[in-house]
């Protein structure tokens, strides 16, 4: 099982839009494929007409074990489960206080999934908190949109500057660049600039495109009603590069 993190410090970024769509794309490639939604708005719940169970909420989310078997949806695409989220996730980083080695329970927590599914998705809500701290433990990599300004540059390099500073293993970190606007002079040079840098960027970006912008009102993942739209392609192309770094793995239900 290969756990996959879209995560950014700064929102905004299209992290939601890349992790409802990659995740799609890992289901109909024939790998059973959970999504989980970390984030306390629950935007991906949204995309797939998705809501908690009644009496869900954080507190039972990090029991773990039958818990999370039963708050486990599934989604209108085959191979596609849903772990929804819950408002109650705001409270996450002072329940993990609660818990003995704390930055490793997440990880803990996705091990019950192995051998059910091939690969576990995150949406992780922005900044840097005890949640992320156990993003960064359990994953096996961590996608990065970037939109190329120098604030989400900035923000980058924080979380650059904190992957090094901890100890946590940097070769996780794939920056992509997303909501690329080509005809913005900005957007190129900085293209430009971080390519010269030589960091570890993936080499696929997401271009601006208004038709992701309307997942929310089909509320369905791009790849599925629009296949063919600039955004969606720019996606496929993305999964494509993400899967030579990440490769699939066999599951029962594969």
């Amino acid at each position: 099982m290969k756990t996959i993190a879209l995560y950014s410090i700064k929102g905004g970024v299209g992290k939601t839009a890349a992790c409802v769509n990659l995740a799609y794309l890992a289901a109909i490639g024939g790998v059973a494929t959970l999504l989980c939604d970390l984030d306390p708005q629950g935007s991906s719940t949204f995309y797939f007409r998705i809501q908690p169970k009644p009496k869900y909420s954080s507190r039972k989310f990090l029991k773990g074990g039958k818990w999370l078997d039963k708050a486990i949806r599934g989604t209108d695409f085959q191979g596609l489960d849903l772990l929804p989220a819950d408002l109650s996730y705001r409270n996450l980083d002072i329940q993990l206080n609660g818990f003995t080695k704390s930055r490793q329970r997440l990880r803990r927590l996705l091990e019950s999934f192995k051998g059910r599914y091939g690969y576990v998705f995150l949406d992780c809500p922005p900044n840097i908190t005890l949640v992320s701290e156990n993003v960064f433990e359990a994953a096996d990599a961590i996608l990065v949109p970037l939109i190329p300004t120098t604030l989400s540059m900035l923000t980058y390099t924080k979380l650059y500057r904190f992957f090094e500073d901890t100890g946590l293993d940097r070769r996780k970190l794939h920056p992509f660049f997303s909501m690329v606007e080509p005809r913005k002079l900005m957007h190129r040079q900085t293209i430009q600039e971080t390519i010269a840098t030589k960091i570890h960027l993936m080499n696929t970006y997401i271009p601006y495109n208004a038709d992701v912008e309307k997942m929310g009102f089909f509320r369905q993942p791009l790849m599925h009603y629009r296949p063919a739209a600039m955004a969606a392609l720019a996606f496929a192309k993305l999964w494509k590069e993400i899967k030579t770094h990440i490769p699939e793995e066999k599951t029962n239900g594969s």
